[in-house]
């Protein structure tokens, strides 16, 4: 049952390790660049192949950020009954536009086929790299590089007055909260567990059921985030923070030889990815 509520140590997303790794010293807007294009490049892949090498270069990055793949799987353990939900709907609703192959079976409207088990599979493959090069990326900078990062990379938007500032610190501070959020929900499934509360006994079949018993912490989960949201107001207020304003960076930011060398061979591996005709 304790593993019900270990909800902190299973989410990666937002967390830093600073392991002082080839990747932690990369440039940040190198890294926040090549970390799009490869997820761009895997969210538009379709073959298996193509998905399993991206699956490989996920845990590669890994290794060379000195991260242990298994702390990187345990961000995946939550997202598994999405997973298993997302699968299902596309075997059943998806079969009819993706027709093609070998029909297995066919009631009505529900039409599974060869093609609409790929999609299932190769779906669940491009959910678990997506998950684990977005760790990899936030294990790897820290917030305030992150925030420097996007923010670098959209100023060309500030040329049509796009509020770049504001919607960089409102992404990292989204992402800053992930993992805040879920220590905040584990602290109220361990209350509630021990005032008799039972949010299921662990079985993977009983999704359903363990979904309709988190709806009680649902509105005390929106309570705490719209309390820690004033008090990020009143601290960003008490250190005179003015929207709108031009900000100066206490850290400027130089691409390297090295920088470069990662942003080819990035680009490289999603060209790879996107036109290149897997035989399977």
């Amino acid at each position: 049952m304790a593993s019900e509520f270990e909800l902190s140590r299973n989410i990666t997303i937002g967390q830093y390790v600073p392991t002082a790794s080839f990747i932690h010293r990369l440039d940040p807007r190198i890294k926040l660049l090549v970390f799009t294009i490869l997820v761009l490049a895997i969210a538009l892949n379709t073959s298996y192949l193509g998905n399993f090498l991206g699956l490989l270069l996920s845990i590669y990055l890994f290794w060379a950020s000195k991260i242990p793949i298994s702390y990187g799987l345990s961000g995946i353990k939550p997202a598994i009954p999405f997973i298993i939900i997302l699968g299902l709907l596309q075997l059943i609703f998806q079969g009819s536009v993706f027709s093609g192959g070998t029909v297995f079976f066919q009631f009505g409207f529900i039409l599974i086929t060869s093609e609409s088990i790929r999609l299932v599979i190769v779906s669940a493959i491009r959910f678990v790299e997506i998950i684990l090069l977005s760790s990899v990326l936030t294990l790897s900078t820290s917030t305030t590089e992150l925030t420097h990062a996007i923010q670098s990379l959209l100023s060309p938007l500030k040329k049509v007055k796009f509020p770049v500032h504001e919607i960089s610190l409102i992404i990292t501070i989204a992402i800053r909260f992930v993992p805040t959020f879920a220590i905040e929900m584990e602290k109220m499934m361990k209350a509630q567990a021990s005032r008799g509360a039972d949010f299921g006994s662990g079985e993977w079949w009983r999704i359903i059921q363990r979904t309709k018993d988190m709806f009680p912490i649902i509105i005390p989960l929106f309570t705490i985030a719209l309390s820690r949201a004033e008090d990020l107001i009143l601290a960003m207020e008490s250190r005179c923070y003015t929207p709108g304003n031009e900000r100066s960076a206490y850290s400027v930011y130089k691409a390297l030889g090295r920088d470069y060398i990662v942003l080819i061979i990035g680009l490289i591996l999603s060209s790879l990815l996107l036109f290149y005709p897997f035989p399977f």
